[in-house]
C-alpha cells in the first residue's frame, strides 16, 4: 500500500466537527454508501459515505505514518530544483546503488537490466545484511549510511537521498529580530530623505535598541555582521544601492496585488501627460534657447498617439485642450508622408473601408476618436476649470491617477522614453536624461525652431511609432503575434463594431478659453485690446447670462491667435468672429505671448507706447533686423504662419469690406494689394520649395514678407 493512503473501515477514526468519531459499520444502500460513526460519548450518527471523506467537516486520522500537507517536509520537486549539476548526478548514481541493494539491478527493474546484471552479491532473493555490507564496501562507506539511504528512498524516492538544506535567512535570520526590526525602521523612515551611508544606519539602530529596550536586553551584532544584515535588508527596502528617486518609487508600490484599469475598445481610455524633453530648441519669438515640454493623449487600447502639442518652458490648460481637440480633429498628415503612416480622413483604416480611392483624401495625421475617459495626473493645467468644463460639457470623465505614481500612466510614460532613445538622442541639443548624462554645451548645436521640433516628431510617431510593433499590443486569442498601434486600432474596431466620431465642427470652440466682458459703443475690450465685428449685440441690450461680470458677455479666446476672438450669438446659435483693431497693422496671427514680448520692447524704446506702436515695431525687428541672413529670414517666414492651436472652422459669410470691389471703391485697393482672398492659395514658407526656383531663394525669403 502506498504511504499517501490509508485503510478506510470499521475501526477507522475521524475528526468531525472537533470531535473524534469511529466507523463502527459500512453499508450499502440504494441511495449510496453509508457509515454508522459513535463518538466519545456513545452516541451513533449515520452519514453518507461522500460525506465523511469529502466534506471539509471530516478529517481522517491515520493510524501509520506518511506523507500530509503539515508534515513540514518540502515536495520532491522544491528539493531537488534546489540541487546543482554535481549534486543531482551524484543524488541519480546513488539511487542506482540503492536499487541494485533493493532489486538487484541499477535501473530497478530486470526488463532494463544492463550488461552483468544482477551481480552475484546483489542477486535478488536472500538476505539484505550481506547485500548492505557489500555495497558499504563498495562505496568506502559505513553500513549504517546504507541503511540510512535504503530508508530515505523508500520514505522519499531520489529526493530523499539529496542533502539535508536548512532554511537560512542569512545573516538577518541568525541575529536577534528585534534588532533587524529597528534597522528595518531605520531604513523605513530614510526613504524620503537623502542617502544616508550604512555606518549612519547601524548607529541610530543601535542607539535605538537601546533606547526601546535597554542596554543589554538585545545583543548587537558585530559591525561586519550588521554590514550583511543591511545587505539583506536592501532587498525588502532598498536604500544604499539604487537612486534615492528610484527608492522612493519603490517604495510607493501598492502592498496589495496589482490592478489597472483593462480598455477593450479605441477611445475607452486615453492617456494624457506632459514631459520636458531632453532636448534645446529655439524660441522663434525671443530667439533664445528653451526647453520644451511635449504634451501627448495616448489611446490606452492601440498605444496611437492621438494628439502633439510642443510648447516651451511650461504648458497651459489651452495647450492641452488642444490636445484634446486634436483627438476629435487630427491634424493634416505631411504631403511626403508614406501611405501607410497616413490616416484616411473619415479615420476608418483602409483595411475596414472597401471603397477606398472613393472615400480617402488628403489624409490625417493620426485617427480620430472621441475619448470616453481621460486618465491624467494632478497637474494644475490638467485638473482646471477650464478643462474640467470642457470634458463635463463633451461628456467625458477625468481618471485621475494616484498621486506620485507613474505607473498608472505606465504605457504614455513608455512612449517619452522611447521617444528619446528613437528620435531625441540623435537630434542636435540633446542634453541626456539628467545633468550627469549632459554634454558639455549642448545649446552650441541647437539650430531647430520649436515647430520644426514639433514637426519632426509628429512625423516620427506617424511613420515610425505607430507603424512598429509593440511587445505589449498582443491579442489573447494569438499570443506570438505583435501588432503595431495601427495594427491594434483595426482590432479594436473589428472587435467594437463601432468607433465613437465628433458629431459637430463647430465643438472646436468650446476647447478655447472664456472671458466674460460688457460691450461698449467701441466695442469689446480684453487685456486692453478692443475688438468688433458683426453679429456683436449692441451696448443696450441686457446680457441673458448670469456671469462673473455685471451684464458680461462669454468670449472665446484663443492665447496663439489674439488677433481675433468669438462670440456665440444666444438666440441663433451662429459663431462670429470679432477682430482686434489693430489686426491690419499685424497682418498675421499674433499670440499673447507675443503681444507681452513687443510691449517689452516698447516700453524700453518709447516713452508712452501703445498697442499698436509695439505691434509695428515687433514686425520691424521680425522683418528688418532679423532678415539679413537665410536663416533668419526662414525664421521671420515661420512667425508668419498660422499655427494655432486650434484648427477652428469659418464663421459666417466673408465680410463686405474684405470683397475686392468694395476696397477698390473704398480707395483700400494700395494697402491691401497683398492680401489673400478666401479660397485661394497662400505661399507659407518652405511647404512650396517645388515651386520656387532654387537658384532664386533669396530672392523668394526677400520678398517672403512684402505684406506685412
Amino acid at each position: 500500500m502506498s504511504g499517501a493512503g490509508a485503510r478506510m473501515g470499521v475501526g477507522t477514526r475521524f475528526r468531525y466537527d472537533g470531535e473524534i468519531v469511529e466507523v463502527l459499520e459500512m453499508a450499502a444502500t440504494t441511495a449510496g454508501n453509508e457509515v454508522v460513526l459513535k463518538d466519545g460519548r456513545g452516541r451513533l450518527l449515520r452519514l453518507a459515505l461522500r460525506e465523511l471523506m469529502f466534506s471539509d467537516r471530516a478529517v481522517l486520522i491515520p493510524e501509520q505514518p506518511g506523507p500530509s500537507a503539515d508534515d513540514g517536509e518540502e515536495i520532491a520537486s522544491v528539493i531537488l530544483d534546489q540541487l546543482r549539476g554535481d549534486e543531482r548526478r551524484q543524488v541519480l548514481d546513488r539511487a542506482e546503488h540503492v536499487r541494485e541493494v533493493l532489486t538487484g539491478f541499477r535501473s530497478g527493474s530486470p526488463e532494463l537490466a544492463e550488461e552483468g546484471e544482477p551481480r552475484p552479491d546483489y542477486a535478488p532473493g536472500g538476505r539484505v545484511e550481506p547485500k548492505y555490507a557489500a555495497k558499504a564496501l563498495e562505496l568506502g562507506v559505513h553500513v549504517r549510511t546504507v541503511k540510512q539511504w535504503v530508508a530515505d528512498f523508500r520514505r522519499h524516492g531520489e529526493a530523499g537521498l539529496a542533502a539535508k538544506r536548512k532554511c537560512s535567512g542569512g545573516a538577518a535570520g541568525r541575529a536577534d529580530e528585534r534588532w533587524v526590526d529597528m534597522a528595518l525602521e531605520v531604513m523605513v523612515e530614510h526613504t524620503g530623505e537623502s542617502k544616508p551611508s550604512r555606518k549612519v544606519v547601524i548607529e541610530r539602530t543601535r542607539a535605538r535598541v537601546i533606547a526601546r529596550h535597554g542596554p543589554d536586553a538585545v545583543r548587537l551584532p558585530s559591525r561586519a555582521t550588521a554590514y550583511r544584515i543591511l545587505e539583506d535588508l536592501e532587498r525588502r527596502h532598498p536604500l544604499f544601492r539604487l537612486s534615492t528617486k528610484r527608492n522612493r518609487d519603490i517604495a510607493g508600490r501598492p502592498e496589495g496585488p496589482y490592478g489597472k484599469l483593462r480598455p477593450m475598445r479605441p477611445g475607452e481610455y486615453v492617456l494624457m501627460d506632459t514631459t520636458r524633453l531632453d532636448v534645446f530648441a529655439c524660441d522663434p519669438l525671443t530667439l533664445r534657447w528653451v526647453q520644451a515640454e511635449l504634451t501627448v493623449a495616448m489611446d490606452w487600447y492601440t498605444r496611437c498617439i492621438t494628439g502633439i502639442r510642443l510648447t516651451p518652458m511650461s504648458t497651459k490648460a489651452v495647450d492641452v485642450s488642444a490636445v484634446l481637440f486634436q483627438c476629435f480633429r487630427p491634424r493634416p498628415a505631411g504631403r511626403d508622408w508614406p501611405r501607410g503612416a497616413v490616416w484616411p480622413e473619415h479615420g476608418i483604416p483602409r483595411t475596414v473601408l472597401v471603397d477606398v480611392e472613393g472615400a480617402t483624401g488628403e489624409g490625417l495625421a493620426s485617427p480620430p476618436l472621441v475619448p470616453e475617459t481621460l486618465v491624467v495626473d494632478h497637474g494644475k493645467v490638467y485638473v482646471s476649470e477650464h478643462l474640467t468644463s470642457v470634458c463635463r460639457r463633451m461628456g467625458i470623465s477625468i481618471q485621475p491617477a494616484r498621486l506620485r505614481t507613474g505607473r498608472d500612466k505606465g504605457p504614455v510614460e513608455r512612449f517619452f522614453r522611447t521617444l528619446r532613445e528613437g528620435l531625441l538622442e540623435v537630434l542636435p541639443g540633446y542634453k541626456g536624461p539628467d545633468i550627469h548624462s549632459r554634454g558639455e554645451f549642448p545649446e552650441g548645436d541647437a539650430f531647430f525652431f520649436l515647430d520644426e521640433l514639433e514637426a519632426i516628431i509628429r512625423e516620427w510617431t506617424a511613420t515610425v511609432y505607430h507603424c512598429r510593433p509593440h511587445s505589449s499590443l498582443v491579442d489573447p486569442g494569438l499570443p506570438g503575434l505583435r501588432m503595431s498601434p495601427a495594427q491594434m486600432f483595426e482590432h479594436g474596431m473589428a472587435r467594437a463594431g463601432h468607433i465613437e466620431v465628433p458629431r459637430d465642427p463647430d465643438l472646436a470652440f468650446e476647447f478655447l478659453a472664456t472671458k466674460w466682458r460688457t460691450v461698449q459703443h467701441y466695442g469689446v475690450e480684453i487685456d486692453r485690446r478692443r475688438y468688433r465685428g458683426l453679429g456683436l449685440p449692441a451696448p443696450g441690450i441686457r446680457s441673458p447670462y448670469e456671469g462673473p461680470v455685471k451684464n458680461g458677455w462669454p468670449f472665446q479666446i484663443d492665447p496663439d491667435d489674439i488677433t481675433r476672438i468669438y462670440f456665440r450669438d444666444p438666440a441663433t446659435r451662429v459663431w462670429h468672429t470679432l477682430t482686434w483693431e489693430h489686426a491690419p497693422v499685424a497682418g498675421m496671427p499674433l499670440s499673447e505671448d507675443a503681444l507681452v514680448f513687443a510691449r517689452k520692447l516698447a516700453a524700453a524704446k518709447y516713452r508712452y507706447p501703445d498697442n499698436r506702436l509695439a505691434v509695428a515695431d515687433l514686425l520691424e525687428r521680425w522683418n528688418l533686423g532679423l532678415g539679413t541672413t537665410l536663416a533668419e529670414r526662414r525664421m521671420a517666414l515661420r512667425l508668419s504662419r498660422e499655427q494655432t492651436a486650434l484648427d477652428l472652422p469659418r464663421t459666417g459669410e466673408p465680410k463686405p469690406a474684405a470683397l475686392p470691389s468694395v476696397r477698390r471703391a473704398l480707395g483700400d485697393d494700395a494697402r491691401t494689394a497683398g492680401a489673400t482672398v478666401p479660397g485661394s492659395a497662400v505661399e507659407v514658407g518652405d511647404d512650396d520649395e517645388a515651386d520656387v526656383d532654387p537658384l532664386d531663394e533669396d530672392d523668394f525669403y526677400a520678398d517672403a514678407l512684402d505684406d506685412v
